[in-house]
C-alpha cells in the first residue's frame, strides 16, 4: 500500500529568536510543500531556503512541538510553521 502524496498551497513558516537573525526574516510563506513529509524532509526544505540555518532547532506544526527525524507530518493549506532555536540555559 503506498502513500499518497500531494502538495500544499502554501504554508506559513513562523522563525524566531536567532532564526530570525540567521534567515533575515520573521515569516514567509512557503509554497507546494510536499505533504505527507517527514519531519526531517520538512526541515530539509527550510534549510534548502536558509543554508546558513543550521542549529539545531525544534519545530512546531500548528502549535505542536515535532521531533526532527522520520515522524511523518500532514500539512495543508494555510498551516503554519514554527522553526523555534533550542532555549539555552543559564
Amino acid at each position: 500500500m503506498s502513500v499518497q502524496v500531494s502538495h500544499t498551497g502554501l504554508v506559513v513558516v513562523f522563525y524566531f529568536a536567532k532564526s530570525v537573525e540567521l534567515t533575515g526574516v520573521k515569516q514567509e510563506d512557503v509554497a507546494a510543500v510536499p505533504t505527507p513529509i517527514s519531519s526531517q524532509d520538512l526541515w530539509n526544505l527550510l534549510l534548502q531556503r536558509h543554508p546558513r540555518y543550521e542549529d539545531h532547532v525544534v519545530l512546531a506544526v500548528r502549535q505542536q512541538y515535532v521531533a526532527i527525524g522520520d515522524q511523518v507530518v500532514t500539512l495543508g493549506d494555510g498551516d503554519e510553521v514554527a522553526v523555534v532555536p533550542p532555549l539555552s540555559g543559564g
